[in-house]
Parts: C-alpha cells; sequence; structure tokens
C-alpha cells in the first residue's frame, strides 16, 4: 500500500484536475448554447437554398452550370473534411474520421481531401493522405469568408475537372448529447429523394438565367459547407461538455476511493505504532 503521504499527494493533484475540468464543463456549455443558437439561426437559409436549387435540377433551364452536371466516370473524388483544432471532446473526431476513411477505403476512385480543422489535417497527413488545402483556426464564430479557401479550391477543381465528385464530412448537431457523423455529396448538385414536390413551377431569369446560376450556385455550395462547419463547432463544445463533466465525475470518485485508502493507511500506522509502544513498554516491565 502506498504511504499516507503519497495518497494525499495524489489527492491534492487529482482535485486540482476536478477544478480545470468542471472549470471548461462550464466554459463549453456557455460556447455551446451560442453555438447551438447560430445552427438553428442558419438552417432555415440553408434549407431553403436547397429547396431552390432542387427546384433548379428538375426544370432543366437552358443554361446548364457546370456544378449541375455529373460525370460519366467518375475518377478522382475530393472530399472536405471538417473537424475540430483541439482535442477533449471525446469521440467525436474519431467516429468522423471513421466513417471518412471507410468511405475512401471503399471508394475505387482516387480520393483528395480538404479540411477544415487541424485534427484531421493532422490524421490525414498521419497516413499520408493527399491534401488540397486545409484551415485552422478558425474559432467559435467563424465568418463565411474564413472557408473560401476550401469552397474555391473544390469548385475550381470540379469545374476544371480535377475532381469528379464532392463530398463534405462533419457531425451534424442532433441534441446535446447526440452527435450524428455525416457525409453527402455536394457536386454535383443533385435534388435528394423526398425533395420531390407536389407542384413545380419554373422561374424567370432576370437578368439570364446563365448569371444567375453562375451567382447562386457557388453560393449554395458555400453555404453548405458553412453550415457543415456551425454544425460540427455546435458538436465540438457539446462533446466537450460531456467528457469534461464525465471527468469532473470521474475524479470526484477517484477521490473518494483514494480518501478511504489513505483513512486505511492512516489507521495502519496508528495501529502499527500503538503495537510498538505497547510492545516497548511490556518489554520495559
Amino acid at each position: 500500500m502506498a504511504s499516507g503521504k503519497e495518497i494525499k499527494r495524489r489527492i491534492k493533484s487529482i482535485k486540482n484536475t476536478q477544478q480545470i475540468s468542471k472549470a471548461m464543463q462550464m466554459v463549453s456549455a456557455a460556447k455551446m448554447r451560442k453555438a447551438q443558437h447560430r445552427v438553428e439561426a442558419a438552417r432555415p437559409y440553408n434549407e431553403k437554398i436547397r429547396e431552390l436549387i432542387a427546384h433548379l435540377t428538375r426544370r432543366n433551364p437552358e443554361y446548364r452550370h457546370a456544378m449541375m452536371t455529373p460525370r460519366a466516370n467518375v475518377k478522382n473524388i475530393a472530399v472536405i473534411v471538417i473537424t475540430t483544432d483541439r482535442g477533449l471532446c471525446g469521440g467525436l473526431n474519431s467516429s468522423m474520421l471513421k466513417v471518412v476513411t471507410k468511405f475512401a477505403a471503399d471508394s475505387a476512385a482516387n480520393v483528395s481531401f480538404l479540411t477544415v480543422g487541424r485534427k484531421g489535417r493532422d490524421f490525414l497527413a498521419r497516413f499520408n493522405r493527399e491534401i488540397k488545402a486545409d484551415i485552422t483556426a478558425i474559432g467559435d464564430a467563424p465568418a463565411l469568408t474564413s472557408i473560401l479557401p476550401v469552397t474555391t479550391t473544390a469548385i475550381d477543381g470540379f469545374i476544371d475537372g480535377q475532381f469528379d465528385e464532392v463530398y463534405v464530412a462533419y457531425s451534424y448537431f442532433r441534441s446535446v448529447i447526440a452527435q450524428i457523423p455525416t457525409m453527402e455529396k455536394i457536386l454535383p448538385i443533385e435534388m435528394k429523394e423526398g425533395e420531390q414536390k407536389e407542384h413545380n413551377w419554373d422561374y424567370l431569369y432576370e437578368p439570364e438565367a446563365k448569371d444567375v446560376l453562375d451567382s447562386l450556385l457557388p453560393r449554395y455550395f458555400e453555404s453548405v459547407v458553412y453550415q457543415g462547419v456551425l454544425e460540427n463547432i455546435a458538436c465540438e463544445h457539446s462533446a466537450r461538455m460531456v467528457a469534461m463533466k464525465n471527468a469532473t465525475d470521474n475524479a470526484k470518485g477517484l477521490v473518494k476511493e483514494l480518501t478511504v485508502t489513505y483513512n486505511k493507511a492512516r489507521q495502519a500506522a496508528i495501529t502499527k505504532e500503538l503495537i510498538e509502544i505497547v510492545s516497548g513498554s511490556a518489554a520495559v516491565k
């Protein structure tokens, strides 16, 4: 059994860790609420522009943008991987990266990556994956312009023929305790099942359809990636809050166990001293 002094030192160390994890839990809870509000505010715009694009893809306008044209042979795929910059958020990043690596392993095409977040970049670099562009340190409230290096690279690469398909991978914020690893194809732009409408209509373009689509489709692509970034940030703070709560609870339980062990060690030391005193007294007599 460890000495009482050593156990006392361990208890003090764990209590310090408990204070840190408790503070991080409270900070993450405050940041999570703000991130959740940003996600909920951005979702209506994202859903509406998706609905508009769905109509455009079905109506076959006179001008067919390159971002709406599927490729006959898919040889090169780009995946925009959105992760966190920091750790201590449970299995958030590892769960999503498992989905990405499985997709890359199962794909018959060549898969390259564009990363948002240090954890995803470092993970892919460790396995010598091809990274076309990366962004880190975007903060908790990023502006749309902060993701332009990745979105511009993806759009230009698709139009130029470097990529035949583009996917985005991120963690979807369902609730505080549920973050869903999500991966979806965003180029070429296609209408998904479930977006069929009972009534359909065409659009009158002013100015020409070409000018409208040239401006609208890149904005749509950027909004999808930006929504993924916001979802992932909300997931990060939720996961970190839960992880820090678990760490705080575990530290509390460990302190209780060590306190019992310390009391036993102290009791054993006192008993030993009493035995020595009694034995010494008996020897004198």
